[in-house]
């Protein structure tokens, strides 16, 4: 099918042979309610990944913390044996309890153990890239991660993992990680109106390596939530879609995974690639995050 995503571009992941288009998919919404449990329906889920590929998507984003173990076993069932090309990236650092809470789980076992449960539930001998998820629910919190990353960087050594990223961490944070092993990808909490990171993503962009924002309409005020709206209707676009679009405008390292357990909402979402802003509406975005504009 190959449709809008080609036209979104692509990006090499660093000192790898791995180019996915900047538009993925992220897996999370597959599972069931509160990202615990299966689906309410499976086979609309497996409908949502089918067409998500066969559209040009070549990076789904994952963990097997996500159900527990649901998510991982649908993307098997409904794409394995992978075509070629296809990069999943997954995560390790958390664990789910039988009351649907989310707690860390950043111990070196627990980290070993993780990997195996990814490995198995996806029916992988390896895993493209594996991230690193420290910090709070949303936000970093600064502290050491030299002992989780060792126990990655381990698996690393010895073919279990192909590559290594990081997620919800701070630019210190990232210093630190890049002395211990190479890291192709940062995944943290940035949309148009919460901008903290803007000079981290400049930063890892001169470095080439990858950003990839979670929560696209996360953390918006009142406010800001009726001047995306405002804007997007301009355009005759959904919000989602004028929010990724101009995260894929913001820098080229960005790299998109919305996520969705709905067909048509994913082909909403894959429409973002090609919508194109007007300078006078992207200078409403700018003024949304008080942002110093793109290119700036």
């Amino acid at each position: 099918m190959q449709t809008q995503t080609s036209l979104a571009g692509s990006f090499t992941l660093p000192g790898t042979s791995l180019t996915v288009n900047r538009m993925g998919y992220g897996a999370m919404q597959l599972a069931g309610p509160g990202v615990f449990g299966p689906p309410r329906d499976v086979d609309e889920a497996i409908a949502v990944l089918r067409e998500a590929v066969a559209s040009g998507v070549n990076h789904i984003d994952t963990s097997d913390y996500y159900g527990p173990h649901v998510t991982n076993q649908i993307i098997k069932r409904a794409l394995h044996p992978y075509p070629d090309g296809l990069v999943i990236v997954t995560k390790l650092g958390a664990r789910r309890e039988a009351d649907k809470s989310w707690h860390p789980a950043l111990s070196r076992k627990e980290l070993i153990d993780g990997a195996h449960d990814n490995l198995r539930n996806l029916g992988l001998d390896a895993l493209d890239v594996v991230n690193l998820r420290v910090g709070g629910f949303s936000e970093p919190t600064e502290g050491s991660i030299e002992e989780p990353l060792t126990a990655l960087a381990e698996l690393k050594s010895q073919g279990l993992i192909c590559h290594i990223g990081l997620s919800n961490v701070s630019p210190t944070q990232f210093a630190e990680a890049q002395k211990i092993t190479d890291i192709v990808c940062v995944q943290n909490f940035y949309n148009v109106a919460h901008r903290d990171d803007d000079a981290f993503i400049d930063d890892l962009a001169a470095k080439g390596v990858a950003y990839v924002p979670f929560f696209p309409l996360g953390g918006f005020t009142p406010l800001q939530s009726s001047e995306l709206n405002a804007a997007a209707d301009s355009l005759g676009a959904t919000p989602m879609q004028l929010a990724l679009a101009w995260l894929l405008r913001r820098s080229p390292n960005i790299l998109l995974i919305p996520g969705t357990s709905s067909v048509a909402h994913l082909r909403e979402n894959l429409q973002a690639a090609t919508l194109q802003i007007p300078v006078e509406v992207l200078a409403d975005l700018e003024a949304i995050g008080g942002g110093r504009g793109i290119g700036d």
